[in-house]
């Protein structure tokens, strides 16, 4: 889950300048000739919050020496970057990661949970589901995580996409341009652009996703790599996901500062800093993960599957937290 924030209409992977490494002598091989430790992809996102933190702090780069960092600007560029073998870990949508492993052969792992939560469909005038009738609704990307959820949530309140509601794909500036201008109803998006709709465009939260799900969480991050990265490059991928649970930790236990740290980062990627008001409303519904929620996951694939979007809703062997064990043991008692 869940989909590139800036930069409208890139798929293109770019290098992170600040604070990466390139290849390093020394580093693991793999069979494609790449020497370095471990080659992670992610987003300028907040959603990506522990990523943005890890890379600009340089706590990813001192865990794992070597390490290459690459920024994307849509999950699918990252996956095919994945199964390409140019990336051995990534974090990304949830949307994108099941659909990979099902169509790409099952060779996709996720390996920990990053980032729960911070989808909303936001409304200009809509204040019940009936009142979305005839309406012209967003969403990032076709078939990724908010477009599945929005086509299931209305399927269930009886309105059907391209009938009964218009549902088209949008980048995530050009929904916010068009909302504030009149020209959608709203948009089923994830943080922050429901915050900024809302602050920005007048929009009002007519559903926030947390009401859909058991004890109101759901994946929207996560962090992925594949079987054979999992065989030739443990260490680095545990070493990885070390910083990433400390990264997490601090946003759990101290997020009044942590939060700042991500909104620095993202003003580097973004060229300027999160409006505040903006940033605590987007916040208030993200939430820092770590374990991976396998009945979360797999009723998420049978939606997309009930709409078409993948063959099969059959997860089996997706979720491998091993060595996210293996960090956590490691953890001082509490």
């Amino acid at each position: 889950m869940r989909a590139g924030v800036l930069g409208v209409g890139l798929a293109v992977l770019c290098l992170v300048t600040a604070g990466c490494k390139k290849e390093q002598p020394g580093g693991q091989t793999d069979k494609r000739g790449a020497a370095s430790a471990l080659r992670l992809g992610f987003f300028p996102n907040i959603t990506h919050a522990q990523a943005l933190v890890g890379q600009d702090s340089g706590a990813f780069q001192k865990a794992v020496p070597g390490i290459e960092l690459k920024m994307f600007n849509a999950g699918p560029a990252a996956m095919e970057a994945l199964t390409a073998g140019s990336l051995d870990a990534s974090y990304v949508g949830t949307g994108p990661a099941i659909n990979t492993f099902l169509k790409a052969g099952r060779e996709l792992r996720i390996i920990a949970a990053a980032v729960d939560s911070g989808a909303v469909l936001v409304t200009k005038t809509a204040r019940t589901p009936a009142d979305l009738k005839g309406k012209t609704l967003a969403t990032p990307q076709l078939g990724n995580t908010q477009d599945i959820a929005l086509r299931h949530w209305l399927g269930q309140q009886g309105l059907k996409p391209g009938q009964d509601v218009t549902v088209t794909p949008l980048s995530n500036p050009d929904i916010l341009g068009l909302f504030l201008h009149g020209k959608l109803e709203g948009a089923w998006v994830p943080e922050p652009w429901g915050a900024r709709m809302v602050a920005e465009g007048g929009g009002h939260i007519l559903l926030d996703e947390r009401e859909l799900w058991p004890q109101r969480r759901f994946h929207t991050t996560v962090i992925v790599t594949t079987r054979e990265a999992l065989e030739r490059r443990r260490e680095p991928l545990k070493q990885l996901l070390r910083a990433h649970v400390e990264l997490t930790r601090q946003w759990q236990h101290h997020p009044e500062t942590f939060i700042p740290r991500v909104n620095a980062a993202f003003a580097k990627t973004a060229g300027r800093p999160m409006d505040e008001a903006v940033l605590k409303d987007s916040f208030s519904r993200l939430e820092p993960a770590l374990q991976i929620m396998p009945e979360q996951l797999k009723q998420a694939a049978e939606h997309a599957r009930q709409l078409g979007f993948v063959p099969s809703s059959d997860l089996s062997g997706l979720v491998d937290t091993t060595l996210l064990n293996e960090v956590l043991r490691e953890e001082p008692a509490p």
